[in-house]
């Protein structure tokens, strides 16, 4: 059974602090190519700002990206996945609680940040592995 530990073995661990403004952080994950990162105070989790808080809570507020803390518009209630977890319990936790990105835990640490194209891209290389499998086998049975 695959493991949430097992997608993200080597990443590198990105995040911003609750009083960069939005529009820090907006240049930030433009710049790293994401659609959401987490907010974190040292170590400790604090939150998560994504492009969808940007339009709900800036954009659509007229709030000015320039002046307004991320901590102030970012979600605080996140839901979060234990490193350990199976590849099913992070899509079902996905689907549960309508998020496409969950944060990453080892007991009280963020060590991670999974996508749902994280998991639907680990899922095809399975997937085509499989096949490759199956074709070799049948082709030389």
């Amino acid at each position: 059974m695959s493991r949430v530990c097992d997608i993200l073995h080597d990443r590198k661990l990105f995040s911003v602090e609750e009083q960069q403004t939005v529009a820090q952080v907006a240049r930030k994950m433009a710049d790293l190519h994401v659609g959401a990162i987490l907010v974190l105070d040292g170590v400790q989790l604090r939150g998560v700002f994504s492009e969808r808080d940007l339009m709900k809570r800036i954009v659509l507020e007229e709030r000015d990206p320039a002046r307004t803390p991320v901590g102030e518009v970012m979600t605080k209630e996140v839901a979060t996945i234990d490193d350990q977890a199976s590849i099913e319990q992070a899509m079902e936790a996905m689907q549960t609680h309508s998020c496409r990105h969950l944060p990453v835990m080892r007991g009280s640490h963020v060590v991670g940040f999974l996508s749902m194209r994280d998991l639907m891209n680990y899922e095809l290389a399975r997937k085509t592995e499989e096949l490759h499998h199956m074709r070799a086998y049948i082709g030389s049975a």
